[in-house]
């Protein structure tokens, strides 16, 4: 059986708002529908992904900025992340786990969250290992973006 992610649903407070911010980092606008006063649908793709997102009025009870962790696949993070700068999006630096842990976490203000054992050391990881840098942004809201290089696939992925 063969199963494929299609969509993720984002809890967003202002959908414009988001909407505005999704488009300025370079996502594709692909629906956005209002079927009534209580729902909205709006749906974007980033680009190069067979994955979307989606929000809007009436789409999840979920609090406004809980999605976190997801993670957006870059063949070189610092291109990928100057690209985002360049969009006017707020981009933390790059940076790698001392143990070449899989990072887990984001950074929300000042607050840094990491799974158990991970060290964030600043800049690319030292040997440029895939799956060992990141960069991480969020959304207007607080939902929380990885960046994560990866140049070199596991074996089956």
């Amino acid at each position: 059986m063969e199963l494929k992610l299609e969509a993720v649903v984002l809890p967003v407070s202002d959908v414009d708002r988001a909407k505005e911010f999704y488009e300025a980092a370079g996502f594709r606008m692909d629906v956005d529908n209002t079927f009534s006063e209580d729902y909205r649908l709006v749906h974007l793709t980033p680009p190069g992904s067979a994955c979307s997102i989606l929000f809007g009025k009436g789409m999840t009870a979920g609090d406004p900025g809980s999605a976190q962790g997801l993670y957006l696949i870059v063949s070189d993070v610092e291109k990928a992340r100057a690209e985002l700068v360049g969009r006017g999006i707020e981009v933390s630096e790059v940076f790698h786990d001392a143990g070449g842990i899989l990072h887990h976490g984001h950074e929300a203000g000042d607050a840094v969250h990491r799974g158990a054992g991970q060290e964030r050391l600043a800049g690319l990881d030292p040997d440029r290992t895939s799956y060992a840098s990141y960069a991480t942004f969020s959304d207007p809201d607080g939902n929380g973006w990885v960046l994560q290089e990866i140049t070199q696939r596991q074996p089956g992925r």
